[in-house]
């Protein structure tokens, strides 16, 4: 048997020279045109004089950089009631979806199910003119009701996820279904559901930006501020420049966060694997005499 055969694992073989060898040009001809893109943009951007000292002086302002953070401000503001909101509403919804009684599951199912079809800008419009609800609280009701539904079907799938000899044992033990699912399934769920958990927190952050449709004076909408006041071409290009990255390192910044917990999780002692000492030759069994 060769190395090859004996490394091939359940799902796909280990690749040969030639296929090595093609995977390695697909890297290189990706690479090159990754960074043909990003030079061609280079060259728009400076060809468009986008790096000037006149287009970049206006970020050292100290009202525009107060403007700029008042709106980070707020819409990490609009993020936390969301994301808290959310989570809360998934874990009813999903609860509700798992229920043993007929019509709690089905009220949660449609609810779950028309939140999710619909649009998250018309849920926001919706709630800020028809209800007559301020800007804050309709985009938060509004990324509430839809990332709340998705995440209700992550909970619901990760929880029934867990392997049914779990459950079973759990109830052997005379737990009753709230205990099962608190102490035992929902623990072992997490580590699944944490990746898409986060995805959809991540999500969720990129729709604030949606407030600027109804008024709220978030990230995007003092960029937008901004860039109406500049006096020349083209400027809401450094203003994108300068608040993109932004939203890029928070959306970094929620990943690493869930790497860090999941790794937390990894080392708890809780969820680690007892060790089992080997048995000597002299070990006697239960039951039995030396």
């Amino acid at each position: 048997m060769t190395h090859a055969t004996a490394s091939a694992t359940a799902l796909y073989d280990i690749p040969g020279p030639v296929t090595r060898r093609r995977h390695l040009l697909y890297g290189i001809l990706s690479t090159a045109v990754i960074l043909g893109l990003f030079a061609w943009v280079l060259y728009l951007l400076f060809d468009t004089d986008q790096f000037t000292s006149a287009k970049w002086t206006p970020f050292t302002y100290k009202g525009i950089q107060e403007l700029l953070l008042r709106g980070l401000g707020n819409t990490l503001k609009a993020f936390a009631y969301a994301a808290v909101l959310s989570l809360a509403l998934g874990a009813v919804l999903a609860v509700g979806r798992l229920s043993d009684h007929r019509p709690v599951r089905w009220i949660a199912t449609v609810l779950v199910e028309f939140f999710r079809a619909m649009p998250v800008l018309v849920m926001i419009f919706f709630i800020f003119i028809a209800l007559k609800v301020q800007p804050l609280p309709a985009l938060v009701a509004g990324l509430t009701l839809y990332n709340g539904s998705v995440l209700a079907e992550v909970f619901r799938t990760g929880i029934n996820s867990v392997e049914r000899g779990q459950r079973e044992a759990a109830y052997a033990l005379g737990m009753r279904k709230t205990q099962v699912t608190t102490h035992v399934l929902a623990p072992q769920a997490v580590r699944a559901m944490l990746p898409t958990i986060i995805s959809q927190l991540v999500v969720a952050l990129k729709d604030t930006s949606l407030g600027y449709l109804i008024t709220y004076e978030e990230f995007l909408h003092a960029g937008k501020l901004i860039a109406s006041n500049l006096d020349y071409d083209l400027p809401f290009i450094p203003v994108v420049m300068v608040i993109s990255p932004v939203y890029i390192g928070m959306c970094m910044l929620l990943s690493w966060f869930a790497t860090w917990v999941a790794r937390r999780q990894r080392r708890n002692p809780r969820t680690e694997a007892t060790g089992v000492a080997a048995a000597e030759p002299e070990t006697v069994l239960p039951g039995r005499h030396p």
